[in-house]
C-alpha cells in the first residue's frame, strides 16, 4: 500500500529533535508527500537546494543562501519562483540563519511550509532523509504471528485453525518474545531488510481459540513482548487434508527439509514448512528451525556436510 505524510505531521514528529520553528507558509501544513516510484530515484526525499532535480524537502544552508544573494534581482526572482512552483513538501533554513524577506513572502503567498532550525545542514539532511524513507517505505500486512526466537524474527504462517496462536503461546512460555499477532505489518527499510511491527490496535495482544484475547505483557511481563524485529525466517504450518494421500518425499528432501522461500515486497524470505500432525511438538520444531537457520547464515550446513561425508565413505569403500 502507498504511504504518505503531511508537512504538519513531519514538522510535529521532528520539531523537538531538530528544534524546528515555522517561518512562513503555515497554512500549507496539509501538503502531502506520497510514496511513489520516483521517490526512490530522483528527486531525493530530502537534500540541499536543487533546482534541476528539486528535492521533496529543500534544505538551505550557508552556501545556498549565499548563491541566492549572488544572483541579480531578475535571476533571483525567477529562481525563487521556480523553487515555489516545484511544490516542495517544505523548505528548511539551517544554522538559525535569517530568512530572506523575498523567500519568506513567496512561501507565505504560496502556502509553502518554510521552517528554520539551529541545526547544521547535514544534521537536517540525515534526520529528514532517514525519517521520510522510513515513513514512505513499502508496507505489507501478512496474516500470521510474528515472534523473536533466538534473537531472529520468525513469522509463523498457516491456514486458519492450524495452531499459530497456540504455538506462539507455547513459545512465549519458553522465553521467546511476541511482536505481533494476526496482522503484523512489514516495512522494507532497505533492499534486504523487512522490519516487522505490530499495529497499535493489537499491541501486546494474542488471540487463542478457547481462551479469547490474552494480554501477553500483563501475563508474562515486559520481556515477553518486543516492539519490532527484522524478518529473517518464515515457518509455515501445513495441515494435511483428510482425503489427501501422504506425499512421497525423495531422499534429498529428507536430508535438507522442506525449504523454500516466500516473496514479500521485493525480498525472498527463507521459509520452512512444518506438517501439523498429532503428537508433534511444534514448539521444539520451530526452535530447531530457527537454530538451523542461524547456522546456515553462519555457513554451517549439516545436510551438505553429511553428503560430503557419505561421498568420502563411498570413495574409501571403493
Amino acid at each position: 500500500m502507498n504511504a504518505s505524510i503531511r508537512a504538519r505531521d513531519l514538522f510535529d514528529q521532528q520539531q523537538e529533535r531538530l528544534a524546528l520553528h515555522w517561518i512562513a507558509g503555515e497554512r500549507g501544513g496539509q501538503r502531502v508527500l506520497e510514496a511513489v516510484d520516483t521517490v526512490a530515484r530522483r528527486p531525493s526525499l530530502a537534500g540541499y537546494l536543487n533546482i534541476i532535480y528539486p528535492n521533496k524537502v529543500q534544505i538551505l544552508g550557508t552556501e545556498e543562501l549565499a548563491w541566492l544573494d549572488a544572483l541579480d534581482a531578475h535571476q533571483r526572482a525567477e529562481t525563487i519562483e521556480k523553487i515555489i512552483q516545484f511544490r516542495p513538501l517544505a523548505m528548511v533554513i539551517s544554522k538559525g540563519q535569517p530568512c530572506p524577506e523575498d523567500l519568506r513572502a513567496a512561501a507565505e503567498a504560496s502556502d509553502t511550509p518554510l521552517w528554520g532550525s539551529p541545526r547544521r545542514g547535514h544534521e537536517l539532511f540525515n534526520h529528514l532523509q532517514y525519517h521520510l524513507a522510513r515513513k514512505l517505505a513499502p508496507r505489507l500486512t501478512v496474516h500470521g504471528v510474528f515472534m523473536e526466537i533466538y534473537s531472529i524474527g520468525v513469522l509463523i504462517t498457516g491456514d486458519s485453525g492450524a495452531g499459530k496462536s497456540e504455538l506462539a503461546l507455547e513459545l512465549v512460555t519458553r522465553g521467546h518474545r511476541l511482536v505481533a499477532d494476526d496482522a503484523p505489518e512489514f516495512t522494507q527499510i532497505a533492499p534486504d531488510v523487512l522490519d516487522g511491527a505490530c499495529p497499535d490496535l493489537l499491541q501486546d495482544l494474542l488471540e487463542v481459540r478457547g481462551l479469547g484475547i490474552l494480554n501477553v505483557r500483563s501475563m508474562f511481563g515486559d520481556t515477553a513482548v518486543k516492539r519490532n524485529k527484522y524478518l529473517r525466517l518464515i515457518v509455515h504450518l501445513a495441515r494435511p487434508q483428510p482425503q489427501q494421500a501422504p506425499q512421497q518425499t525423495d531422499g534429498y528432501e529428507r536430508l535438507i527439509g522442506d525449504l523454500g522461500a516466500r516473496r514479500l515486497l521485493d525480498l525472498d524470505v527463507p521459509m520452512i514448512t512444518l506438517p501439523v500432525m498429532a503428537g508433534r511438538n511444534l514448539a521444539v520444531l520451530t526452535e530447531a528451525a530457527a537454530r538451523a537457520h542461524i547456522l546456515r547464515i553462519k555457513g554451517v550446513d549439516p545436510a551438505a556436510a553429511f553428503m560430503a561425508r557419505h561421498s568420502h565413505f563411498l570413495e574409501r569403500a571403493e
